[in-house]
């Protein structure tokens, strides 16, 4: 998941300090009541450190009971822009979690999705938009990673639509 609207400059004038705007707290509790009524709310949320990131995973948290149903937040400094995302989902991969959740920054997903299936949702990445993957074990090695992995939908933001034909 992209993070939701955030404001253009912090107090603090610092990129990592940009906070959600009040629209974009709604928009993401939006996506939270729409990915729990589609019944794919995660079980576990990794998110960057930035304010806005946390802000935006906190609220999926919060709006899907993620605690009441045995699930976690965590922040990860892999999901920060820059850093190595493609590791760290390996590293849950291979743990056997399930039903995760990446909150982070462009252009970092859209190139972690192109990654993974060769190609980005065809609007990009929105703010506060969702794209599920399935990785699935298999014998060959892609890039030293041993996993297939199918497209499971896409949640809009705006329309706050479920595609599973997409991306």
């Amino acid at each position: 998941m992209r993070h939701g609207p955030a404001v253009e400059v912090s107090p603090s004038g610092l990129d990592a300090d940009r906070v959600l705007t009040a629209q974009g707290r709604e928009r993401v509790r939006q996506v939270a009541k729409a990915l729990l009524s589609a019944d794919e709310a995660p079980v576990a949320i990794y998110s960057s450190p930035y304010a806005r990131a946390l802000s935006t995973a906190e609220i999926i948290a919060a709006a899907t009971n993620l605690g009441d149903r045995g699930g976690f937040l965590e922040v990860r400094r892999e999901i920060a822009p820059g850093g190595p995302m493609l590791e760290l989902l390996d590293e849950l991969r291979r743990a056997k979690k399930r039903r995760v959740m990446f909150v982070g920054h462009e252009p970092d997903l859209s190139s972690l999705i192109v990654r993974l299936l060769g190609r980005a949702p065809t609007q990009g990445m929105l703010k506060g938009m969702v794209v599920g993957l399935s990785l699935a074990e298999h014998d060959g090695s892609q890039d030293g990673y041993t996993w297939t992995v199918k497209p499971r939908f896409v949640l809009d933001p705006k329309s706050l639509e479920l595609d599973r034909n997409a991306p």
